[in-house]
């Protein structure tokens, strides 16, 4: 077939491996494929089937926004659309399309407008400032432990009105859900993490249906789902609780992911650093920092129907992944993308995809990345690191889990 992956990069490239991603190993793979081959074939490997790789940001941008060619309902990430497809299809928001899609992302909207965060935003803001206060007080920690771990998580939960004494357990299952700290861990972990969560979730909305929506002008979200109508008709619990799982995980991840690389890129330019410390402009910064981190490095998507794109016909049912952190690296989109810069304008980075599935967390997951900066910028003088970063394993993220730094 025409397009064939034959990349090389010391040993065989296997993309939908998670060694590959560790510590941008790929890159050189995909800037080769940027020029040569845009939209490239990935034979079958083992169990899984093969599939399109779409690279460049133009082409990117394309597969993303035309859903009606290139759906989500066979699976967002490799891990479902290369095997089996996901359980969730059609009912959770992540991996549905049309219509359904389109009410159920407006029911949730309800709980995600500026006017209903205003609460939520505060108390990242002030939280924030504590976890860096207290960390620059205790001087050595591990910043993705001590400081980003509970930023996101506390947000999304308290959209969720997660009691305070239930987190811990939900830090620790959506960081098995869909990575790992250690190379050898496989799917079952992955599995019972996601089943931990789903069974969490059930009781949760459980307790909630029939809650009156019109006590609290702005309703947690699993209130909103499990009592909100589509045509006439409520959602079911499966349903509700897929779509917790997904806010949860989808609103703890990339967020914090960005959030310790984004640390780790301003240790590793120095200039960078000081001049968040001067005063530059925490919106930009921000942008860059999703681009530089890219959290989720790919979207899945099916051929709806057969297709061409850069002369490589996509024939309906084809598996296609686009390559955020490779279209967030092209230099046709982004002048000089390989210099980490908090002042790159225009910054049309895609970490938060595009189209019908733009992240519906994206305003919540900015306030959070820039309440970071921000009491950064007031409460510390100077980071340094004091041990290396420890990368996690996974084909659909990408960072670390741990960041032992200095604060000063």
């Amino acid at each position: 077939m025409s397009g064939q992956l034959t990349e090389r990069l010391g040993v065989d490239v296997d993309l939908a491996d998670p060694m590959t991603h560790v510590a941008d190993r790929a890159r050189p793979v995909f800037e080769r494929l940027r020029r040569d081959q845009p939209v490239a074939w990935h034979v079958p490997c083992g169990p899984r089937r093969g599939f399109w790789n779409v690279t460049r940001y133009t082409d990117v941008l394309a597969v993303c926004r035309d859903s009606d060619v290139f759906g989500s309902t066979g699976g967002n990430v490799m891990d479902t659309l290369l095997t089996s497809g996901d359980s969730g299809a059609g009912r959770m928001l992540a991996v549905s399309d049309g219509p359904r899609h389109a009410a159920v992302r407006r029911l949730l909207w309800q709980g995600l407008t500026r006017n209903a965060l205003a609460s939520v935003s505060a108390r990242v803001q002030a939280r924030t400032r504590a976890l860096v206060r207290a960390a620059r007080q205790a001087g050595d920690c591990d910043f993705a432990r001590d400081v980003a771990a509970h930023i996101p998580l506390h947000a999304i939960c308290d959209l969720l009105d997660v009691p305070m004494e239930d987190r811990p357990f939900i830090l620790r299952q959506t960081s098995s859900a869909l990575s790992s700290e250690r190379r050898a861990a496989g799917a079952e972990a992955a599995r019972i993490a996601k089943g931990q969560l789903l069974l969490y979730f059930a009781k949760l909305a459980t307790a909630r249906l029939g809650r009156s929506m019109t006590d609290d002008e702005h309703p947690d979200l699993i209130t909103l789902l499990v009592n909100g109508e589509i045509d006439g008709q409520r959602l079911s619990i499966d349903e509700v609780v897929l779509n917790c799982y997904s806010l949860v995980v989808g609103g703890d991840e990339t967020a914090r992911l960005a959030m310790i690389g984004g640390v780790l890129a301003l240790i590793e330019h120095p200039e960078q650093w000081q001049a968040l410390r001067d005063g530059v402009s925490v919106e930009p910064a921000v942008a860059e920092i999703l681009r530089w981190t890219t959290p989720a490095i790919h979207v899945g998507r099916t051929a709806m129907i057969t297709t061409t794109l850069v002369g490589q016909e996509i024939r309906a049912g084809d598996a296609v992944v686009a390559w955020l952190n490779s279209a967030n690296a092209d230099g046709e989109e982004f002048e000089e993308p390989q210099r980490f810069d908090l002042t790159r304008t225009p910054n049309r980075q895609l970490s938060f995809v595009y189209g019908a599935h733009f992240c519906i967390g994206a305003h919540l997951a900015r306030v959070e990345i820039g309440a970071l900066l921000e009491a950064l910028r007031d409460e510390v003088t100077s980071l340094t690191q004091t041990g290396p970063p420890v990368p996690i394993y996974s084909t659909f993220l990408h960072g670390y889990s741990s960041l032992p730094v200095r604060l000063c």
